[in-house]
């Protein structure tokens, strides 16, 4: 029925309908239209400062730059340096209307400054959104950022992508809690065991700026310690930091500042918080309310307020290396924030690597150490089982187990759990002197000899054919492939013992802790469990895998491997026994027998400083096709005293298996070659490998090449 034959109405004549009346009224009373929020075409600019210089989200190295944008007035309030925009990239000089460049892709950026002026003389597009007005990134952060990206050959966005944490909107919205007074300095405590311990905690509370290498003593108290060093900046009225290498470390860490400090006064960030959790924290730190950081490796950039110490665990773990661009050890960046912030620097290991001898060695850092009484009465008893003591054992022969390792874990199933050390997935083979197994190496650059299919010898660094090899050890002039190590081991114990229970830690299940009854710990490296007590005995199995890798850093890694699960067993005083089988006469061992990891890494400074590999030195890996890494190594401009070995090629990824980090594409073959300089030409280096992957990138290369500052594995 149509309005017009509704009874009582008007007609024609009689007044608009309701609804459109409604319309014409709202159109009345509408604000006036706004510019459009996505390029703000005709809207005013800011009256004081117009100009933002911002940082955009690319990570490509020839946009590693600041670009000017327009601000306008509704954003000037919110538009502060520090806080996450989103901005227009992209768009050309063709594209101009009203005075605004328009065009281009929305993409996130950071705010760095605001200025009266630019120094681009075109038109500037502007700010598209504030996303938030929380100032995120603080100048003491950009400048940290900006350094690492020196020193890794990397851009900036990507350091502030491992440095700022994902936003969350519902953790801005909630209030930090209110700080709280410094605590009162803590006392020595257990660090009244070490030579100069009590004098490191008093120049910490005092304001002072101590920076120690510190060589722990076995046993659960490095926890316990690290804290003390936390409470002890505290109560000087300064924050402090403290990296770990995973998360069980991070919350045995946590739990000893809770117990020694209380709720309140120290955040964790580790990525098993969770998004919001996380970042709920992080902005706890940002915004002053906490001034203590305990966290894994993305820690390592925790925006902490007037930093008077940060301190690392265990720099020798492959977890502190951040896999992605460009790739920055937490060691290193630490390092650089105490010279950046003139603080204090604690660096802790059970063991000792080479770049922590060098630090001492230079003279840049004291030593912390115990006497040598007192890493007797800590450490437990070693004993060692060589290739002699394996011949002679006919059981060892049939079941790949020395009589002494089953004696080890028999008696120490009588007082507690056993830890059995297996490195299951084993290593890739390589050669080694039959009589000594000292690893072969070329003589021109000391790099791995591998066995061509034609029997010849060929160095895997500067591809240079070996036909003389002798070993410099013992003389020697036969060669052998370095075992890999039984896989079946836990499962033979499991056997051997049917009425103990087995418990395993590894890959995806990966055990914090265990009872202190006698039960058997199958554990691959990294993933040793602590035992309430401690253990009663350990096995070491397996030492040719972990010896006998091609890599510079084998020895050190297999001692501070075997170190990690032998100071978890209990002292020599109270039974503690440790076994591990490998040749007694080799320098790692002799090092865990002595329980002397100092002597071994400074041995090793020694020899790299004569041979000129890192850390004495500064090396570099290029990896790509052999096409892009000859055209990268022509057109790059290196320092003078720079050094080129290679290339060779790199082994190939197979289908179906995973892709390690810097490993080639499946299906294709990549070369690599190292340069190496002098350790004062490490920041030119780094200049020049910049310079020349970013002209590469704007000139639209296909083939990418992998630069990689300081390769943890150079063979």
């Amino acid at each position: 029925m149509s309005r017009e034959n509704v009874p009582g109405d008007g007609g024609a004549e009689a007044a608009p309908p309701e609804q459109l009346a409604f319309i014409r009224e709202a159109v009345r009373s509408a604000d006036v239209p706004r510019a459009k929020p996505r390029t703000w075409r005709g809207a005013a600019l800011a009256r004081e400062l117009p100009v933002a210089r911002v940082l955009v989200d690319k990570g490509v190295l020839h946009l590693d730059r600041y670009f000017d944008y327009a601000v306008p007035e509704e954003l000037d309030a919110e538009a502060q340096p520090g806080v996450r925009v989103r901005v227009r990239f992209g768009a050309g000089r063709h594209r101009v209307r009203d005075g605004r460049r328009e065009g281009g892709g929305l993409i996130d950026g950071f705010l760095i400054e605001r200025r009266a002026e630019s120094d681009y003389s075109g038109p500037l597009a502007a700010l598209a959104q504030v996303v938030s007005p929380e100032p995120v990134l603080g100048e003491e952060l950009l400048g940290l950022a900006r350094a690492v990206a020196d020193r890794y050959a990397g851009s900036l966005a990507d350091v502030l992508q491992l440095a700022v944490p994902p936003r969350s909107a519902r953790a801005e919205k909630r209030p930090s809690p209110a700080p709280l007074p410094p605590p009162p300095a803590p006392d020595a405590g257990s660090w009244a065991r070490y030579e100069h311990g009590p004098g490191f905690l008093e120049s910490l509370a005092s304001g002072g700026a101590p920076r120690a290498v510190w060589n722990a003593l076995p046993g659960p108290g490095w926890s316990e310690e690290l804290a003390r060093a936390v409470a002890a900046t505290l109560a000087s009225g300064r924050g402090a930091l403290v990296v770990v290498p995973d998360g069980r470390a991070a919350a045995r860490v946590d739990a000893a500042l809770t117990a020694l400090l209380g709720e309140g006064r120290h955040a964790l960030l580790t990525a098993d918080a969770g998004p919001e959790k996380r970042y709920a924290q992080w902005l706890a730190v940002r915004r002053g309310s906490v001034r203590a950081v305990v966290g894994t490796r993305a820690a390592m950039f925790a925006p902490v307020h007037d930093l008077g110490l940060v301190a690392v665990w265990d720099d020798g773990d492959d977890n502190l290396s951040e896999q992605h661009a460009p790739q920055p050890h937490a060691r290193d960046v630490l390092l650089l924030r105490a010279g950046l912030d003139k603080c204090g620097f604690l660096l802790g290991s059970w063991s000792c690597t080479v770049e922590a001898a060098q630090l001492v060695d230079s003279g840049w850092a004291r030593p912390l150490l115990a006497g040598r009484e007192q890493v007797r009465r800590a450490a437990p008893l070693v004993r060692t089982v060589g290739d002699e003591d394996l011949a002679r054992d006919e059981a060892a022969r049939a079941a790949r187990l020395p009589t002494l390792a089953w004696q080890v874990v028999r008696e120490g199933l009588r007082h507690g759990p056993v830890l059995v050390q297996v490195p299951r997935r084993g290593y890739v083979p390589r050669l080694a002197c039959a009589q000594c197994r000292a690893p072969a190496r070329c003589r021109h650059c000391a790099g791995p000899l591998l066995a061509q299919e034609a029997g010849e010898l060929r160095c895997e660094w500067c591809g240079r054919d070996e036909g003389a090899w002798h070993c410099p050890e013992c003389g020697g002039f036969r060669l052998r492939a370095q075992v890999v190590g039984a896989r079946r081991t836990a499962e033979e114990l499991g056997r051997a013992f049917p009425a103990v229970p087995v418990r395993t830690s590894g890959r995806e299940h990966v055990l914090d802790t265990v009872p202190g009854a006698p039960a058997l710990v199958v554990s691959t490296p990294g993933a040793e469990p602590v035992a309430e007590g401690g253990y009663a005995a350990a096995l070491l199995l397996d030492g040719w895998a972990m010896l006998g890798r091609p890599d510079l850093r084998a020895g050190e890694d297999a001692l501070r491997r075997w170190m990690a699960a032998a100071a978890l067993v209990r002292p020599q005083g109270e039974g503690g026994t440790v076994a591990v089988v490998a040749e007694p006469t080799l320098r790692p061992v002799q090092a865990l027998v002595r329980w002397d990891p100092v002597g071994y890494a400074m041995r090793e400074l020694a020899e790299r400083a004569e041979l000129g590999f890192p850390p004495v030195s500064r090396m570099a890996a290029v990896s790509g096709t052999p096409e892009a890494v000859a055209e990268f190594l022509a057109a790059v401009e290196l320092p003078p005293d720079a050094e080129v070995l290679g290339p060779v090629p790199l082994p190939p990824t197979l289908p179906g298996r995973p892709r390690r980090p810097g490993a080639p594409p499946p299906g294709e073959q990549w070369e690599r070659a190292l340069v190496r300089v002098p350790r004062g030409s490490g920041a030119t280096l780094a200049d020049a490998l910049k310079a020349a992957q970013a002209a590469r990138m704007a000139r639209g290369s296909g083939e990418a090449v992998r630069v990689r500052i300081d390769p943890p594995d150079i063979g």
